[in-house]
């Protein structure tokens, strides 16, 4: 057995952290978030316990609706017009093919299932597909039997994944562009639905006296939830294989999903699975899952099938609520389509007695490919629509200096960050020109921030405070060009101090991975976009108050002439340091390089290269990196700014951005004499 020792510290040391710093965000963003869920739970308890079923149904149905604002439906929704696209006789049913817009431009590919052994009106179930396409098994199957036994249904394609609608609709990499604008993807799944029910009402041969039926499998079966809470005309619902208690798989388990069910402030607003079915009281649920799901498992929505089971007994509708459980894994099967039907057939028809039709599962087969069909345009997208409005806003902006620096410190949520952090600090170490020190800051209690401090002999002197979103120490290593910037080993000139910060998540901190990020929709970045948006406090966001406690930390220190502290930042971190100036405003001065130009570029193109976490939720409807680096009232460089590809921009961009600006801010060089060169001069102002 080898012994181990424990190497006694030195004092040029790292310092050793009291929160493992691989798993520091993470968990930070875990224990908020799981927080949110236990007030929510409360909050459902507390109207059960009191009986106040009614005022609990309107605040989720209210939170729920603010997620979407108006939706283009009915009198909000242009015209429909409806273009015929193809037609196959079937054994038992007619397969039409029809097109017609949901968003201007944006065309729904609809499959109708039209009964031929039963007289019209009949009745409709429409079928919302999940990440998959309308011409798999369980899509095409359960439309066939719900012909076959009287009930015309619409299938569509989700946008994206494996239907007709792809480019420019890929749920992960458009679905958190919409962030940006204010919005939500889950519109461009939910309006579809909606505007389906739209397509049925000019039908003669549709019976929409009881409203409609909605069902769908995993994703299908979350739109059919808040399809339930959006639209009155859904009057029975079906949901599949789709829900399972946020504590445990969105959060514990660190499940990325997608940014369409990771709703701006979703967490905040307390609205958790259990809360789409119990919100949806009294409408007829039939609540379905499969014994082997692999995703949804199926204890946990027995779960939420006996509490929402509860608040249908309290209005005295119990007999409303069914939970199934198939003997099958994660799909919609002709059993539970079975079961769909009776009760449809109960709710819809108003005929609880009705026969089933007899049909065994060998009778359905799949219909080709090429019936379903139906060729949309596919020049209207989710990132298309998201440019548009950003343009949009991009003229309507409130271009006044004040409100975009006010609006700066609202989306970072910086209101009060004025308090020096707390940290644990190394003892000084003496290499050459300058004094090292380790630091970690503790702007939270459980978030450490690892420092770089390098403070020249001879103080009280000039400070460069850096963020990097590699390392702290990226360009102080080898006497990279941080280190040159600050003159450090020349002994002829007052040398200047450096901070350099490893705010959350990034550097020292960067989380490790986690199981369900080995799928290829998964990914460290995605999950903290995804999870902190629903916290309504972006990751980024929680960056920038790092920068700010850093700074205030930074100008405590007696070594430091707080009248001549620049802000520098590389990458990611200059977003960061162009917002700490904009809330401050007392910095001498920033320098930033190889930083996202804007955010609009991220829209521009169509594969970024950017994290899913440089998503700001809502940013643009304030402002974007251009308006708020002209709008710092100190001196600023952007040198070197970089596309939504992370190419460097052109020389006419930079030109028309300096020209917007009124000044010289942006410069197409970034190289390591340029650098040192701008941010010396700065210290010279």
């Amino acid at each position: 057995m080898v012994k181990r020792t424990i190497r006694k510290a030195i004092t040029q040391n790292p310092i050793y952290p009291t929160v493992d710093l691989r798993d520091m965000v993470r968990q930070h963003v875990i224990s908020r978030s799981l927080a949110c869920m236990e007030k929510a739970t409360k909050r459902r308890r507390h109207f059960l316990k009191t009986g106040q079923i009614k005022k609990y149904k309107q605040k989720v149905c209210t939170a729920v609706r603010n997620f979407y604002g108006k939706l283009p439906l009915s009198k909000n929704g242009v015209p429909l017009e409806v273009i015929q696209v193809s037609s196959f006789k079937k054994n038992g049913y007619r397969l039409e093919n029809v097109l017609f817009d949901s968003f201007p431009g944006w065309q729904v590919n609809a499959t109708v299932y039209v009964p031929l052994n039963f007289t019209p009106p009949f009745p409709a179930v429409v079928i919302p597909v999940g990440h998959s396409g309308k011409q798999f098994e369980s899509y095409q199957l359960p439309a066939q039997f719900f012909a076959r036994c009287g009930y015309i249904a619409v299938v569509f394609d989700p946008p994206g994944q494996a239907g007709e609608k792809k480019p420019g609709n890929d749920h992960f990499i458009d679905g958190v562009r919409c962030y940006l604008v204010g919005k939500t993807s889950s519109c461009y799944f939910v309006a579809d639905a909606l505007r389906c029910i739209d397509y049925l009402g000019t039908r003669s041969d549709v019976d929409l006296s009881n409203g409609v039926a909605m069902t769908g499998v995993s994703g299908g079966g979350t739109t059919t939830t808040l399809a339930g809470l959006l639209d009155d005309r859904v009057s029975v619902l079906g949901p599949s294989c789709c829900l399972s208690p946020l504590a445990d798989l969105d959060i514990s388990q660190c499940y990325a999903g997608c940014p369409e069910t990771h709703m701006w402030r979703r967490y905040a607003e307390g609205i958790d699975e259990i809360d789409l079915l119990c919100g949806a009281v009294p409408k007829p649920t039939l609540l379905m899952a499969g014994e082997f799901d692999e995703v949804f498992r199926v204890e946990d929505t027995r779960r939420l099938a006996k509490e929402a089971q509860e608040f249908y007994k309290a209005i005295g509708k119990g007999d409303h609520f069914e939970f199934f459980v198939d003997h099958a894994g994660h799909c919609y099967s002709l059993t539970q389509a079975r079961q769909f039907v009776r009760f449809m057939n109960r709710w819809l028809r108003n005929e609880p007695d009705r026969p089933i039709q007899d049909l065994a599962d060998d009778v359905f087969a799949l219909d080709p490919y090429e019936e379903l069909q139906c060729y949309p345009s596919t020049d209207v997208n989710m990132r298309s629509l998201t440019l548009d409005q950003a343009q949009e806003l991009e003229h309507t902006r409130d271009p006044n200096t004040k409100k975009i620096l006010n609006a700066a410190s609202a989306i970072a949520g910086a209101g009060g960050i004025s308090a020096v952090s707390k940290g644990k600090v190394g003892n000084p170490f003496r290499v050459w020109t300058h004094f090292w020190q380790q630091i970690i800051l503790q702007p939270e209690e459980d978030i450490e921030l690892p420092v770089t401090f390098l403070y020249a002999e001879k103080n009280p002197t000039a400070a460069l405070l850096h963020f990097d979103d590699k390392h702290r120490n990226q360009h102080l290593y080898r006497n990279g060009v941080l280190a040159a910037a600050i003159r450090f080993l020349d002994c002829k000139q007052l040398g200047f101090n450096i901070f350099s910060v490893d705010l959350r998540g990034w550097g020292d901190s960067s989380p490790a991975m986690y199981p369900y990020e080995l799928s290829g929709w998964g990914g460290v970045d995605r999950y903290m976009a995804y999870a902190s948006a629903a916290l309504g406090d972006s990751v980024m966001a929680m960056r920038i108050r790092d920068g700010l406690a850093s700074l205030a930390y930074l100008r405590s220190r007696s070594e430091v002439d707080t009248d001549k502290i620049i802000i520098s930042g590389c990458g990611l971190g200059g977003i960061v340091a162009l917002h700490v100036a904009a809330i401050d405003r007392k910095v001498h001065g920033v320098v930033i390089w190889d930083c996202l130009v804007s955010f609009k570029s991220l829209l521009e193109t169509e594969n970024y290269a950017w994290p899913a976490d440089t998503f700001i939720p809502n940013v643009l409807l304030h402002y974007d990196l251009p308006e708020l680096a002209a709008a710092l009232p100190m001196s600023s460089l952007v040198l070197r700014p970089l596309d939504g590809t992370s190419v460097p921009v052109s020389s006419a961009l930079l030109s028309r951005l300096n020209q917007d600006a009124g000044r010289e801010i942006y410069l197409p060089d970034s190289g390591r004499k340029t650098i040192v060169e701008h941010i010396q001069a700065l210290y010279r102002q």
